[in-house]
């Protein structure tokens, strides 16, 4: 309940953003109902802010990219969520729908930690509803602000997205690969905003951490 309720505040954030970045108020609210993954729509409308309309491909594609590990998640979950094989009676349709719309960074987080599988299932399923309910809910109230605000632009609020990834990507780079990664990512994304549109920076940078992943170089040197 207490991961639930503290990550459903930043749905505040994301309404008002979404606002700045050209949705309307009930496109906002869509945008919660149907992708439902922080990361992925912050990604969404900090590259509509910068590029507008037409970097809608980039934008998207940003955003896709980021929901890749929701995949990963959805495959660590399965065995827990349905729970133990019941001879005859196979998980509901309806059952794994829900599952797959609140398997998230959260609500897997919570279940994992869990010293059982009941607990576990306990875990992610009130994480999984109470996180979306409440996301929903302070999405549309952000979505208010912003548009009482205006130009949110005048309120720093256009930089916000980039704030909000940066304070989720700091207690990461304790480590020095994912440092090493941060770092080359930042400075190839540097280097091509000037000479490509908006979102497509980012996409090239993820190309840093394919590489560094692959070749796992500084794992091995920090262990050795």
């Amino acid at each position: 309940m207490a991961v639930g309720l503290a990550t459903a505040v930043y749905g505040i954030s994301f309404g008002a953003l979404a606002v700045a970045a050209g949705l309307d108020i009930w496109q906002t609210c869509f945008l919660s109902l149907v992708m439902f993954t922080g990361g992925s729509q912050f990604a969404l409308v900090g590259v509509l802010a910068s590029g507008g309309v037409a970097a809608g491909g980039s934008a998207i594609a940003t955003a896709a990219m980021l929901g890749i590990r929701n995949v990963v998640y959805g495959m660590r979950m399965k065995p827990i969520v349905e729970g133990p094989p019941t001879s005859g009676h196979p998980t509901p349709v309806w059952r794994r729908v829900a599952a797959a719309w609140v398997t998230i960074d959260e609500s897997t987080a919570v279940a994992l930690a869990q010293s059982n599988d009941r607990a576990a299932r306990v875990g992610f399923w009130v994480t999984g509803v109470v996180i979306f309910v409440g996301w929903n809910l302070t999405t549309f109230v952000g979505a208010l602000i912003g548009d009482a605000m205006g130009d949110t632009r005048a309120w720093g609020l256009d930089a916000a997205a980039a704030a909000a990834f940066l304070g989720l990507l700091w207690p990461r780079l304790k480590r020095v690969q994912a440092g090493a990664v941060a770092v080359g990512a930042a400075v190839v994304a540097t280097l091509t905003t000037p000479v490509l549109m908006p979102g497509l920076p980012v996409l090239v940078a993820a190309v840093v951490a394919v590489v560094v992943g692959w070749f796992d170089l500084f794992r091995r040197r920090s262990e050795s």
